[in-house]
């Protein structure tokens, strides 16, 4: 048996409103002929704030790949930390319990992975299992989970732990103007989240069955072109329509445990944006309200990459009693288009 325990969540110090995204916005780019329709686009959108690393004066400054680099890096250690202490207090184990790591993340590089400075700098025991995710994208949260799953199944009575570091500010291009570069500047955030997976009696949700789907010929929908000034993301309008496809890949997964998909009492699922959570909605059946936590991700932290499906989980923990016996599913969708989803029961 295989349980994710709640996660913990720590968000960067700088704070970006929907206000003054729009400002700067207006400020920087007000020559574009498309201004106005990106503007309407972002409110469409809704998310009231997101934290940054970096105050937007110097995220919008490319000092280089290099330099954006040694940010992620020196905040990553700084950050991560308290998001461990915090999954592992929940979870109730300390450093000795733990099997394996599995780190994600698509915004930023090193080698050595951080794995080796977390076993290093936390002291996990040596033979601690490192498992590096660099991309799956905004999926990974939900790899990782489903990845922690097979690693107990293989290896009866250990503990993973998983961290999750996402940066998206960092790959900011202030020379990129296309209208979907202004989009994604007015999406994404950073994040870092932490959880559990133990193979001990825990409360948290038990992890049934896991499955993985690759949308066909869909590769070059959500991408990175890396360039001398680093990560530009490029987003192709096809993707909210994407979502369309998986209803029965999403409720194959449901009947292998004689569950009807449309009917399952929670939803921890991918907040890519609104449009993505609409689409899934209608094309499972569901009211909308059913994503009320993965919305509150969204709204408060933007689409924060791998570390969605983990702070929408924290937040369905803190917003209601969760009972046991509850039947649900974790979903993430990220490059490829891949999506990985795991069938959970709250324990």
């Amino acid at each position: 048996m295989a349980v994710l325990t709640k996660p913990s969540t720590v968000l960067p110090d700088y704070i970006l409103t929907l206000d003054e995204t729009i400002a700067f916005a207006r400020k920087n780019f007000r020559t574009l002929s498309y201004l106005d329709k990106a503007i309407d686009i972002i409110k469409n959108i809704g998310i009231k704030k997101r934290h940054l690393v970096m105050p937007m004066a110097l995220t919008s400054r490319h000092a280089g790949f290099g330099y954006r680099n040694s940010v992620f890096d020196i905040e990553a250690k700084r950050l991560i930390p308290q998001a461990i202490h915090e999954a592992l207090a929940n979870a109730s184990l300390d450093c000795r319990d733990i099997s394996a790591i599995i780190y994600v993340s698509c915004t930023g590089f090193s080698m050595p992975s951080l794995t080796a400075w977390m076993i290093n700098e936390f002291n996990f025991p040596r033979n601690t299992v490192q498992i590096p995710i660099a991309q799956m994208g905004c999926a990974a949260g939900a790899v990782a989970i489903n990845r922690a799953q097979d690693f107990i199944a293989a290896h009866p009575g250990s503990n993973v732990l998983i961290v999750s570091c996402e940066f998206c500010s960092l790959s900011y291009q202030p020379t990129d103007t296309s209208i979907s570069s202004l989009l994604i500047d007015g999406l994404f955030g950073d994040a870092v989240t932490a959880a559990v997976v133990t193979s001990e009696a825990r409360p948290g949700l038990r992890l049934i069955v896991n499955d993985s789907y690759l949308v066909p010929d869909s590769e070059e929908w959500i991408s990175y072109d890396i360039e001398d000034t680093g990560f530009h993301f490029r987003l192709d309008k096809r993707v909210p329509g994407a979502m369309l496809s998986l209803a029965p890949i999403m409720n194959d997964l449901a009947s292998k445990k004689k569950l009807n998909i449309s009917e399952l009492d929670f939803y921890i699922i991918h907040a890519g944006g609104p449009r993505i959570l609409e689409n899934i909605a209608v094309t499972l059946n569901v009211p909308l309200e059913k994503f009320k936590y993965s919305f509150d991700t969204l709204m408060n932290c933007g689409n924060i990459s791998s570390s969605v499906v983990l702070d929408t989980y924290r937040r369905m923990c803190e917003g209601e009693n969760i009972t046991e016996n509850r039947n649900g599913i974790i979903a993430g969708f990220g490059p490829g288009i891949t999506t990985e989803m795991n069938l959970v029961t709250s324990c």
